[in-house]
């Protein structure tokens, strides 16, 4: 079963919450805290690899989470990190988020993988909050939870050549006569259901990949038949083989150009890559057909228009040989994907707060705020005073009151409401 298209939802690994412990030894009567750090949460990567060319796997999974990091022990001992996990991709899978729609990675190669998911930093036990006007803190960090989010994965087969052409135009023949691919052939529409994948052996042994596109016919661009599933396939490609089927008495030259102007419609960027075309199952006509029929289509195309039966194997060696002359000297497709940074794979925000008004209700938001409060046990007072104490450093309250809060006005930050003092200013 051919899958192009999966929405999945990762999450990473929560950081562990640092612990509150005291060092406890005979003959040590004032032994101190000790609490250790909790660790990192595991990350989630998405890696492409050669091993896979569907997406059809995140049909019957489609939530990954990574492993938590270990809250810290006694005895100043941090916690384990959490395992990281990678999800594995075909190559040129094209990675969304879900929510803006924003394109964040274009894995093409085996190997390339991008961080979709950081794993929540721990938290510091007590031990790390010692002074010398706080000798004996009776808190410590909770861990910071891992970023969750939705994913679209998008395939566009990386082939560098794409057979195009109406059903029935000989395609899946034709790659299963150059390749070893073995697609299902048959003679009425819609044979294939999906996209072929063969490769071809240059002579020098290299090989290059050619993909059969199904589902060509009018209304393609529109969602009609098969089309419109298959032709994101074809922006990839750097070459097109253009199928003409001549063993019939339909209007060849109307059928070369419906599949031009559905590739049009669908994008101006496929209508512009180079074509050859092809005449199939010369086979079945006299050869004087096949003259008349190049001398119709030649005012169509700059290139030489070959004759091929993938039958008996008629012109498929110079068809071959003009496609690796073309492709060793056709630019390699460039950046097709507008990739957008992505900032939400990170909680790494620390952008300095603002704040709105909204009558007697005032909201404070930004990255080292959310930070702040995440970070901090709201049960325990002296955790919450420490946290006073950093808006307080940070000048949140001086800002709030230049902003015209009075007492008893409602504050909102990290979704929390407190009532304001003036009394915190000073």
């Amino acid at each position: 079963m051919f899958v192009d298209k999966a929405t999945i939802h990762v999450k990473s690994g929560s950081g562990g919450n640092g612990m509150v412990a005291w060092r406890r030894e005979k003959y040590v009567p004032f032994g101190g805290p000790a609490g250790g750090d909790g660790a990192q949460g595991g990350d989630v990567f998405i890696e492409a690899t050669s091993d896979l060319n569907t997406l059809m796997d995140f049909k019957y999974q489609s939530i990954f989470k990574a492993e938590d990091g270990e809250k810290g022990g006694p005895k100043n001992m941090h916690g384990k990190a959490g395992k990281s996990l990678t999800i594995l991709v075909p190559c040129g899978t094209i990675i969304r988020d879900a929510d803006t729609g924003n394109a964040i990675a274009d894995l093409k190669e085996p190997g390339d993988r991008v961080v979709v998911a950081a794993g929540g930093r721990g938290g510091r036990g007590n031990a790390r909050f010692t002074s010398s006007k706080r000798q004996a803190p009776q808190f410590s960090e909770p861990g910071e939870p891992g970023i969750e989010r939705n994913l679209e994965l998008e395939l566009k087969l990386l082939a560098q050549v794409g057979i195009i052409g109406l059903p029935n135009a000989g395609k899946s023949t034709l790659i299963s006569a150059i390749s070893a691919a073995k697609p299902k052939i048959a003679d009425y529409p819609f044979t294939t259901l999906v996209p072929n994948l063969g490769v071809v052996r240059k002579p020098n042994g290299d090989g290059i990949v050619v993909a059969d596109i199904p589902g060509l016919v009018e209304g393609a661009s529109e969602g009609i038949g098969l089309g419109h599933e298959f032709l994101r396939h074809v922006e990839r490609t750097r070459l097109l083989l253009h199928l003409v089927d001549i063993s019939s008495d339909d209007d060849v030259v109307a059928h070369f150009d419906l599949i031009n102007r559905e590739l049009a419609r669908y994008s101006e960027r496929l209508s512009k890559k180079p074509q050859i075309v092809v005449l199939s199952k010369i086979d079945a006509v006299p050869d004087e057909m096949i003259d008349h029929y190049k001398e119709l289509l030649a005012p169509k195309t700059s290139e030489r228009i070959f004759s091929i039966s993938a039958v008996t194997r008629h012109g498929l060696e110079p068809l071959l040989h003009t496609v690796f002359e073309m492709l060793d000297h056709l630019p390699k497709e460039d950046q097709m994907v507008q990739l957008v940074p992505d900032l939400r794979a990170f909680d790494n925000d620390d952008s300095d707060f603002e704040i709105t008004r909204k009558g007697k209700i005032f909201m404070v938001s930004g990255g080292k705020i959310e930070r702040l409060f995440s970070v901090t046990d709201m049960r325990n007072s002296e955790a919450v005073q420490r946290l006073m104490n950093i808006l307080k450093a940070m000048g949140v309250y001086k800002e709030l009151a230049l902003a015209g809060a009075e007492e008893g006005h409602t504050i909102k930050m990290a979704g929390l409401e407190f009532e304001y003092s003036p009394d915190e200013v000073d």
